[in-house]
């Protein structure tokens, strides 16, 4: 009880202190919002005891004693996202600080509930949500702010080796993005949620789908940020070759244009190119030359090592032995579904090699596997969502890190 009081008297202090510093923001917005334009904040437009409170608020602050004070870069970035100006936006692709918050508050929701401390449970759960939603909004954003500089043209250059100067730089940050998305392991994730379906669902199903769609919106970005950088590419090979071409007229004035293509002796830099070998081919269909190819096909050598004795049939070649094979597929085959179905209907983590033995079945262990693999490769995407399919393997030798298949675990995802 003593621990519920503490925490609520903290929250209600860090909800006035809130409340204070947004209504200063609110209050004094139009002196905010000419300090962010021009760079710095005008002391004269507010009395010193309020230019004391914006300091302590954390809301200006002065570099130092020969500069003037300026909005934080917090709250910098907190009008540039507001207004969408897409000059001072900046990406922070920094996943693994929220990851370990996340990790942090599954510990502590897990501890409250092992303790019966239904409102830290509440309490710790709403936490973890924000956590994730702000995020994926962090990411959602990132990646919204790369879409506005491809739909703008990089409109904010006014001239082409700036814009490619751009692209570059958004596509660093896409591979930013990209490599902090990777740092996201579900499979940990599904084991810090342990066997509580509430977790699960929040931190593997909702965030896996989440991340999925933003992986893909991000591909879609580098696929356009590289086909926009050949079109600069292009445009500046031609600007250049227009920029060299007016240089070399303000040079040479009285420069004239020939027909260079009907001159008799053309200029050494016109003629580059490589003499071309016209290619022969053998005319069968003339038939004057019948008797030369006769000749020359007469004079080749045999050859036998391609020589390939025919099969006769009912030595090395049975039908039975065909129709025996694709019988015991079939049946294993069809045992390798019952143990599919069998999964489905329990529910539960299912060895394919406990199935195998349990059910005592005669097939060997490898071939076993291999076919569950099969089967499993075959089944629809959406099955693959649904059931995680785990191979557990073992490095053979320290010296080569061979890894061979022991056994294949298949999970319902909830």
């Amino acid at each position: 009880m003593v621990a519920n009081k503490s925490t609520t008297k903290n929250q209600s202090l860090l909800h006035a202190q809130g409340v204070k510093r947004l209504n200063l923001i609110g209050k004094y917005s139009t002196q905010l919002m000419d300090a962010y334009i021009k760079g710095f904040f005008d002391e004269d437009s507010v009395s010193v005891g309020i230019l004391n409170n914006l300091v302590d608020a954390r809301i200006l602050y002065r570099p130092d004693a020969t500069q003037g004070l300026k909005l934080r870069p917090d709250v910098n970035k907190l009008i540039a996202n507001l207004t969408e100006d897409e000059r001072k936006r900046q990406i922070n692709a920094d996943v693994s600080s929220p990851l370990y918050e996340i990790n942090t508050l599954v510990e502590h929701y897990t501890d409250a509930q092992r303790k019966d401390n239904y409102i830290g449970v509440d309490y710790y759960f709403y936490s973890l949500t924000e956590k994730v939603h702000d995020m994926t909004e962090q990411l959602s954003n990132d990646i919204e702010f790369l879409w506005n500089k491809l739909h703008a043209d990089f409109g904010f250059v006014n001239n082409l080796s700036d814009k490619i100067r751009e692209n570059e730089l958004a596509q660093k940050q896409s591979q930013h993005l990209l490599n902090g998305l990777k740092i996201i392991d579900f499979n940990y994730l599904f084991e810090l949620t342990q066997n509580n379906s509430k977790l699960r669902k929040l931190l593997v199903v909702d965030l896996q789908k989440k991340i999925s769609e933003l992986h893909s919106s991000l591909l879609e970005v580098q696929e356009r940020l590289l086909n926009l950088m050949l079109v600069f590419r292009k445009q500046q090979k031609r600007l250049l070759l227009i920029n060299n071409m007016v240089a070399f007229l303000k040079q040479n004035p009285n420069f004239e244009f020939r027909d260079y293509p009907n001159r008799s002796n053309v200029p050494d830099i016109f003629n580059k190119a490589a003499s071309i070998n016209a290619s022969a081919n053998i005319a069968l269909d003339r038939l004057s030359d019948q008797s030369v190819l006769s000749e020359i096909v007469r004079s080749l050598p045999a050859s036998v090592e391609n020589h390939v004795e025919p099969l006769e049939v009912g030595n090395d070649f049975e039908t039975t032995e065909i129709i025996s094979v694709s019988v015991e597929y079939e049946k294993l085959k069809k045992d390798v579904t019952k143990f599919f179905e069998y999964f489905i209907e329990q529910n539960v983590i299912v060895s394919a090699l406990v199935y195998l033995q349990n059910n005592k079945l005669d097939w060997d262990a490898e071939l076993w596997l291999f076919q569950v693999i099969a089967e499993y490769e075959g089944l629809a995407q959406n099955f693959h969502q649904d059931i995680k399919f785990e191979k557990k393997k073992k490095i053979v030798s320290a010296f080569n890190q061979l890894e061979i298949i022991q056994d294949i675990h298949l999970i319902i995802v909830v």
